[in-house]
């Protein structure tokens, strides 16, 4: 655990938000995400997530270029979304910008979400 646990998933979009948690945020921006994802009829990237005690680094599961390392400290919230049950997403700051961001990813399994 300390090293961290890795993920397959594939990563459905990002969309910025008011407050840095809550469920009632984070479920309408994933339902922003997942609509917008649909709409674009793109195939979803597929991303390697690790996440451990250091926070969550993102990156491209197929030429493993990172994509993004975000400290535990941007971090502030994390959520199993209950209207899409495969989908996870977890809500940080922008290192750059302060931008509070929730990002989206499709799991292949239940059970992955809630892992």
């Amino acid at each position: 655990l300390l090293e961290g646990m890795l993920f397959s998933l594939k990563y459905m979009g990002m969309t910025l938000v008011e407050q840095p948690k809550g469920e009632e945020l984070s479920a309408a921006a994933v339902k922003r995400i997942v609509a917008t994802a649909k709409a674009s009829g793109k195939k979803l990237q597929k991303v390697t997530l690790k996440v451990s005690p250091r926070g969550i680094v993102l990156s491209d599961s197929s030429t493993k270029e990172l994509i993004e390392n975000i400290s535990i400290y941007r971090i502030s919230y994390c959520t199993a979304d209950k209207a899409h049950d495969k989908v996870f997403a977890y809500i940080a700051q922008n290192q750059l910008n302060e931008n509070l961001e929730c990002h989206a990813f499709l799991c292949t399994k239940r059970k992955m979400v809630s892992a």
